[in-house]
């Protein structure tokens, strides 16, 4: 396994954002369980003590691995509860980028405002993914005015979902502009197909800013867009790459958990977007031997010695 194909990164959330629930669906979309673990019913491989059975919720991380298309993923599953932030920073410490998941229905919550600021302090890059897009009074369109209004970031669409609510049935996928229809059996698998004629000119809106958004990723992306010349996919799959690994993108997916539905893209969006090891910033520490503020990277020619990490203050 080369460095490159790794990708580290953790779930973080408000508590009750369905976290668990979305690392269940990765286990059983990549073949490590054979059926999908639910938090309600006590089967899910992540929330496993007496005391999480008994709550119904995550109260320390947990982490497992997988493997999907050609990278090796370490996912860690944090605690959503604020008791338990100092078990999260840590975590956040080892990883090297984030998936920050939002309610569909309560939006950005005071929990999420936190852990976005924690990723902030720690330099993480991170995507965010709409869960719960399946329940009543889910609302695609408010979760992306609150994390504008909260948390002062310019998301950018990637996916649009399919129906809201009951009536949700899949996502519009921006990059590719076709409508990804999901089973309704949990398996995950979905079948490709043209857009339904009356979201069209929705689509055709975000996939523009998307666009957009993309071009500015780097100078010379920038110059031949403005120029009116039009990306190829390679350019705007690379441009994305890049924007994200910066951390001057913040895209947003969208899907349903405890449904399995969404979560096959997703995968493939964080073995493409999300950076190695190699290709995270270095990390920055104090070296206890000096006490002088160094930094780390993950390259085969880095310094292997250790740093003492900053302490960070409660957002």
């Amino acid at each position: 396994m080369e460095t490159n194909d790794l990708r580290n990164f953790a779930l973080i959330s408000h508590g009750g954002a369905g976290k668990t629930s979305l690392a269940d669906a990765f286990l059983f979309d990549t073949k490590v369980n054979n059926r999908l673990g639910s938090v309600d019913e006590g089967t899910s491989l992540f929330d496993f003590e007496p005391e999480e059975l008994k709550r119904q919720k995550s109260l320390s991380a947990s982490l497992h691995h997988f493997k999907w298309e050609k990278s090796e993923m370490n996912i860690i599953d944090t605690p959503g509860d604020s008791n338990f932030s100092a078990d999260l920073q840590n975590c956040l410490q080892i990883v090297d980028a984030a998936i920050v998941v939002i309610d569909a229905v309560s939006g950005v919550q005071v929990q999420t405002e936190k852990v976005w600021k924690y990723a902030d302090n720690f330099g993480l890059p991170r995507l965010i993914f709409i869960n719960k897009i399946d329940m009543e009074r889910a609302n695609f369109k408010q979760v992306l005015k609150s994390i504008e209004e909260i948390l002062g970031k310019k998301p950018m669409v990637i996916q649009l979902p399919l129906g809201e609510e009951s009536a949700f049935a899949g996502v519009i996928d921006l990059i590719t502009m076709k409508a990804l229809r999901f089973s309704d059996d949990g398996s995950g698998e979905f079948s490709q197909e043209d857009i339904p004629e009356d979201m069209r000119s929705q689509a055709e809106e975000f996939n523009k800013k998307m666009i957009e958004d993309i071009a500015e990723s780097s100078d010379e992306l920038l110059e031949k867009y403005l120029e009116g010349t039009e990306l190829t996919p390679d350019e705007i799959s690379n441009g994305l790459k890049l924007g994200v690994v910066s951390g001057n993108l913040i895209p947003v997916l969208c899907g349903s958990a405890s449904k399995n539905m969404g979560i096959q893209p997703l995968l493939s969006f964080i073995a493409h977007c999300f950076p190695s090891p190699i290709e995270r910033a270095p990390f920055v520490g104090i070296n206890p031997s000096n006490q002088k503020e160094e930094e780390r990277g993950a390259g085969k020619d880095d310094p292997f010695s250790a740093l003492v990490f900053k302490t960070v203050a409660d957002p």
